[in-house]
């Protein structure tokens, strides 16, 4: 269907207001965000990112471009964090658009795509680089200095079995490529001239059955763990609980909860992020309250403490740690936080961007970090107690845990499966976020985590959502909501093998990288000489016609 020559010609006038084309950059930066949780339109994301590329292509000159990148990339990065408006209010426009300059470059190398008659080598440069570019971003921004890996383009496809295969073979750094690449060819299709040249369009077609038979293989082929028994473990959701003393009521309530275990067979019981608020070397009365409750159930109870602590570095300070409560007390298993949420759990360059906790709910104080993952083991339950693992006759259950913001990224459950864990388990707590989309997406890293590291994932949170995966990223029986306040019991196969993410890392980031700087030296010797080139007829030329 042609469009009417005005209508056509008021559109042109509107994309050259700067104005009406940087609102419309913004937006079309934000469509992304809807094939993430809650709104879960994970097929959206194959074409999401069209309308931005259309736009930066039509820019005219690399500075307009360079300006489309970066304000497309501000809106995306406000959308797929919306949910921190409310704590940290207009700085999350200024954070926003600092991190949204890593598009700036990526505006520039769009704008090379190619239309009208383009060449087959143009055209499948385009579906290499401009994908590339974009995981570069990815990789620059999961930094967790920099706010880490959440929003992820890959991430939005945690419910799709065939992009879970995938996962498990690069990664989510492959799914995010297969994304882009499909967003680009799309695009390409789109801008190919009236008179569209047959190779053209043929090497885009290509491309795209090329790239589905590749997914087909991965489907097909790629290792997958082997079962290897199961687990009984248990999460407690105390649920919100508000008052001044919420901290001793949340461990009440979590208290009452467990003792409804008793007598479920169980090998583990979960508590969420921060559910003990006090250091239990220092409050025997608190470590002895849970070592009963370990006696009551028949099973370990790995809490988490928010606390402030002298580590056995001889740092004090507030640390966040998962600490594994026995029968007898705290079992020595104990793994300190690693990675902390910028603002949230301290601030970057306190002394420059302190201001932030007068406009926000900002860290008052910083919390200290832990220095080394660790792989926990659970002794077997007392023989009166029925296990399933003695079924499949392992002696102990090898946990690895994270905590909260920690389930973002793929290295630590990598390395967590590479160091023997059979289970990972993340505890969080997203209270302060209650009502926003910061809940179901934070609960579906976890179907990516356990299909990148062939692990079953446990997500136990404080009030909700706490759910399980088994090892190839499928969800394991009913999640506990935001409005729940229960005691759930899960039961979790195991698995043994490694996948190809486990054994060969982060190799399409890596892949992404030399291809950019095969395409950034290509372009530089072709300006090279072409500058040679315009200097040798300069030099031939007569004086008169210089």
């Amino acid at each position: 269907m042609r469009i009417p020559a005005v209508r056509r010609e008021q559109g042109e006038r509107l994309l050259r207001s700067p104005w009406w084309r940087g609102g419309a950059v913004l937006f079309a930066g934000a469509l992304p965000a809807l094939a993430f949780p809650a709104p879960a339109l994970w097929w959206f994301a194959y074409v999401a990112l069209v309308p931005w590329l259309l736009l930066i292509r039509s820019a005219g000159t690399g500075r307009r471009a360079a300006l489309d990148g970066w304000l497309g990339g501000t809106g995306y990065l406000l959308a797929v964090h919306n949910w921190l408006l409310p704590s940290l209010h207009v700085f999350l426009v200024i954070l926003a658009a600092f991190l949204g300059l890593l598009w700036a470059p990526w505006g520039l190398l769009v704008s090379r795509l190619p239309g009208g008659s383009p060449s087959v080598a143009r055209v499948g440069a385009a579906l290499i680089v401009v994908p590339s570019g974009w995981l570069m971003i990815e990789l620059a921004r999961s930094w967790d200095a920099l706010g880490g890996p959440w929003g992820l383009l890959g991430a939005s496809q945690w419910q799709v079995p065939v992009a879970l295969r995938m996962a498990s073979v690069g990664g989510v750094w492959l799914v995010s490529l297969l994304v882009v690449g499909v967003n680009t060819a799309v695009t390409l299709l789109l801008v190919t001239s009236a008179a569209r040249t047959a190779a053209a369009v043929g090497t885009v077609v290509g491309a795209l059955a090329v790239g589905a038979l590749a997914v087909g293989a991965i489907w097909s082929w790629a290792p997958q763990p082997e079962p290897a028994g199961a687990a009984r473990i248990a999460v407690v959701q105390p649920g919100v609980v508000e008052g001044s003393n919420s901290v001793e009521l949340r461990f009440a309530r979590s208290e009452q909860l467990t003792r409804t275990l008793v007598g479920r067979h169980l090998d583990l019981v979960v508590w969420g992020e921060s559910s003990v608020g006090e250091d239990l070397s220092q409050r025997p009365d608190l470590a002895a309250r849970i070592a009963k409750l370990s006696r009551e159930v028949g099973a370990d109870v790995l809490v988490n403490m928010d606390a402030r602590q002298t580590h056995t570095s001889g740092r004090t300070g507030i640390f966040k740690s998962a600490v594994l409560v026995g029968p007898d007390g705290p079992t020595g298993e104990r793994y300190d936080k690693m990675r902390l949420v910028p603002f949230g759990e301290y601030i970057p360059a306190r002394s420059v961007l302190g201001w932030v906790t007068s406009v926000g709910k900002a860290a008052g104080e910083d919390r200290l970090r832990g220095n080394r993952q660790v792989v926990m083991s659970v002794p077997e339950p007392p023989s009166p107690v029925y296990s399933s693992r003695s079924r499949a006759g392992a002696e102990r259950l090898r946990i690895g845990p994270l905590i909260c913001f920690e389930s973002a990224f793929p290295d630590m459950s990598r390395r967590l499966a590479g160091d023997g864990a059979q289970l990972l388990i993340a505890q969080s707590s997203t209270s302060t976020f209650q009502h926003s989309w910061a809940p179901a997406q934070h609960a579906s890293l976890g179907a990516l985590r356990a299909a990148e590291s062939g692990r079953p994932m446990v997500h136990a949170t404080l009030t909700g959502i706490s759910t399980v995966y088994d090892a190839q990223g499928r969800r394991i029986g009913t999640p506990l909501g935001t409005d729940t306040s229960a005691a759930a019991v899960f039961d979790v196969p195991l698995a043994t093998g490694t996948t190809l993410y486990v054994r060969l890392g982060d190799w399409p980031a890596q892949g992404a990288l030399g291809v950019l700087a095969a395409f950034c030296a290509y372009e530089g010797v072709r300006s090279l000489r072409r500058r040679t080139r315009v200097e040798s007829v300069g030099a031939t030329a007569p004086a008169g016609r210089l």
